[in-house]
């Protein structure tokens, strides 16, 4: 029998370099694209729209610096390493300790259609906080890995690639890294990664924050028919009854925002291909979601209220990423991999120390009730004062401040 080759343990610096005939490509796509005519007072309602469109168009071509953006990422380090036969990619960004000082293990995890570059802001707040503003002097030492199949980490090439799967992988990174105990991350497909690694490695994590929890809990339909007519049966809180009903409301806003849901979940490969082929689709596709995702209401304004959170350079940076990796189609298929089965696995307990930061734009924002069902170690519940699902991005000292509490919170139970 022919002896077995030992697989590929290492780790390799990654620098992002894209070349120029690349770009040159995509400014020949941008002066070539075709825009179709708004509506009168549509804002964003029918989503991205086409006069803005123009704009973001108009400033991609003529301001945006891409070879500046890419030195800004550049200046923290990035690997690679190959995990279940897949090139992952990852920032590992360690601070700088003083002496007798440690670091404390964290990784945190993007979603769609973010990236790691979401992370950016917030890292140096929770490596260095003293020179960023911060007053606590524990220090954290971040691993930011990127989901398979989006931007530079290699797509798979089979079905079934989901997020129990993926949490494996990330488990197996840091155990490679050198943290057999370490604290866990996440919004959006993140928050589901965090959870399922926290159900399949509960002894490596020491704790899971989130800003993205969707508890369930048993007979979960029933209870919110009965709550649609007696709120007070199911929920004791006010707050949390605010958050569920009336059911008919909320379920409408989540109507009117996750078509591109059912269409991930399904056909993902039939608009990727849209999307991977025209940086003005993609650009609007990915917009859309940073307009409501920050906030619902910004659908009633003309410019998707996208700017007022960031720099237009910064949005572009992370639409960017997807385009020159040509990674949206398989970033997309995440959705497919996952949403099924969401509604078919069986309800299970969380059991390690867990915070959720609650933030007011969030869609779906759960109920703390339900919440301490699943998460029966809750040990943090947070309602933030301000922000959105794109939290790290949005308001990174906000974030920031809330991991603090929670990691300083269980390393004082632990140290008893």
């Amino acid at each position: 029998m022919r002896p077995t080759t030992p697989a590929d343990e290492s780790i390799s610096p990654f620098e992002i370099k894209l070349g120029s005939s690349a770009l040159n490509d995509l400014k020949s796509r941008i002066r070539n694209a075709r825009f179709a005519e708004g509506l009168e007072d549509s804002q964003f309602h029918y989503g991205t729209r086409p006069e803005y469109m123009r704009k973001v168009a108009k400033y991609w071509l003529s301001s945006y610096n891409w070879t500046k953006e890419q030195e800004e990422i550049n200046k923290f380090a990035h690997f690679k390493t190959s995990i279940e036969g897949l090139d992952i990619h990852f920032m590992h960004i360690k601070p700088n300790l003083q002496p007798g000082q440690k670091a404390i293990p964290l990784m945190m995890l993007h979603g769609w259609p973010g990236s790691f570059y979401e992370f950016l802001k917030i890292a140096p707040m929770m490596t260095d906080p003293l020179a960023h503003g911060g007053q606590s002097d524990d220090v954290f030492e971040l691993i930011c890995p990127t989901i398979p199949g989006f931007t530079f980490s290699e797509a798979s090439h089979k079905k079934g690639l989901n997020a129990l799967a993926v949490a494996r992988i990330y488990d197996k990174l840091m155990k490679r890294l050198g943290f057999d105990k370490y604290y866990i991350q996440g919004g959006d497909w993140g928050a589901a990664i965090v959870t399922k690694m926290a159900l399949i490695a509960p002894k490596s994590i020491l704790g899971l924050h989130t800003n993205m929890a969707t508890p369930r809990v048993p007979f979960q339909p029933l209870l919110l028919l009965i709550g649609s007519y007696f709120p007070n049966l199911v929920f004791s809180s006010k707050d949390d009854q605010e958050k569920v009903f009336p059911v008919g409301e909320k379920f409408t806003d989540l109507l009117l925002e996750t078509g591109y849901m059912h269409i991930q979940a399904t056909k993902p490969d039939t608009i990727g291909q849209a999307l991977d082929d025209s940086p003005i689709g993609l650009a609007a596709y990915i917009l859309e979601k940073f307009s409501t995702g920050t906030n619902k209401h910004n659908r009633n304004r003309d410019d998707g209220g996208i700017e007022e959170n960031w720099k237009l350079d910064e949005v572009l940076t992370n639409i960017m990423l997807y385009w020159m990796t040509n990674s949206m189609t398989t970033a997309m298929r995440f959705y497919k991999e996952n949403i099924a089965e969401l509604f078919q696995e069986p309800i299970y307990e969380i059991t390690v120390p867990t915070a959720v930061a609650d933030f007011p734009n969030e869609f779906n924002r759960p109920p703390e009730q339900w919440t301490r069902k699943q998460f029966v170690d809750l040990v943090q519940f947070s309602i933030m004062p301000r922000g959105g699902h794109f939290a790290a991005f949005e308001v990174p000292s906000l974030l920031a401040q809330d991991i603090r509490k929670f990691v300083k919170a269980v390393e004082a139970r632990r140290s008893t």
